[in-house]
């Protein structure tokens, strides 16, 4: 069973940066597809980066030169560094990997960017 926990959210201000963990049991985050999605107070959720490959990344135009994916197989743990941070990107971030066609989400980590 593939299970999933992010950490490293809080309260930053603009301009300030954290870097989000996604730490994963059940699987190796080495050979699957991992994304990070975030939901703002009454917004969808929208995806936010992918890490489809290694070495192959995308991001949302809104992170896009800010924000980056990666990963340390050796730990298991999926990451994202966010950089230049505002307002607007307050948000839960989510973690997910897919593995045999079946998506699994973390419960989430609070980030909110506020002076």
């Amino acid at each position: 069973q593939v299970q999933l926990v992010e950490s490293g959210g809080g309260l930053v201000q603009p301009g300030g940066s954290l870097r989000l963990s996604c730490a994963a049991s059940g699987t190796s985050v080495s050979i699957i597809p991992a994304y990070w999605y975030r939901q703002a107070p009454g917004k969808e959720r929208e995806w936010v980066a992918s890490s489809t490959n290694p070495g192959v990344v995308s991001y949302a135009d809104s992170v896009k030169g800010r924000f980056t994916i990666s990963r340390d197989n050796a730990k298991n743990i999926v990451y994202l560094r966010m950089n230049n941070l505002k307002p607007e990107d307050t948000a839960v971030y989510y973690c997910s990997v897919v593995r045999a066609g079946v998506q699994t989400w973390g419960q989430g980590t609070q980030v909110t960017v506020s002076s």
